[in-house]
C-alpha cells in the first residue's frame, strides 16, 4: 500500500511539471472573457435580431455556440471592440442553455441597462 502512495504521489507530481494536469487548465469562459480589453458593470441586454450568432470569441473567426433570438436576455460583463462578453440569463429561444457564456456583437443588442 506504501508503493502505491508513493508511485500516485511520483505521478502526480510528473504531471504537474509537464503541464500535463488537466485539472488545472483553465475554463474556456475564464480563458474568454481574458481576452476583455474594457469592462461594464455588469449591464442586462434584450437581443435584436434572429439567428444571432452566439461565439467562442470576440470576432467572427471565432465558432457560433449556438443561435440566439429576439427577446433573449444577457448580463454583460465586458467587451473588446464591438463585441461584448456575456451570459444567458434564461435558456435561449434557440436552445442554449441557462448560464451558457457566449460573445455577442454588440449592435445585435436591442438595449443595455444597469
Amino acid at each position: 500500500m506504501k508503493s502505491l502512495r508513493r508511485l500516485a504521489t511520483v505521478t502526480l507530481s510528473l504531471s504537474l511539471l509537464t503541464g500535463t494536469a488537466a485539472v488545472l487548465a483553465p475554463t474556456a469562459s475564464a480563458a474568454n472573457s481574458s481576452a476583455c480589453s474594457y469592462n461594464l458593470s455588469d449591464f442586462r441586454a434584450v437581443v435584436d435580431g434572429n439567428g444571432v450568432n452566439y461565439r467562442h470569441g470576440p470576432g467572427t473567426s471565432y465558432s457560433s455556440k449556438g443561435r440566439l433570438y429576439d427577446g433573449d436576455d444577457l448580463r454583460v460583463f465586458c467587451g473588446k471592440g464591438n463585441w461584448y462578453y456575456s451570459k444567458l440569463i434564461h435558456r435561449s429561444r434557440g436552445g442554449l442553455a441557462k448560464n451558457t457564456h457566449g460573445w455577442i456583437r454588440k449592435d445585435m443588442l436591442l438595449s443595455l441597462a444597469g
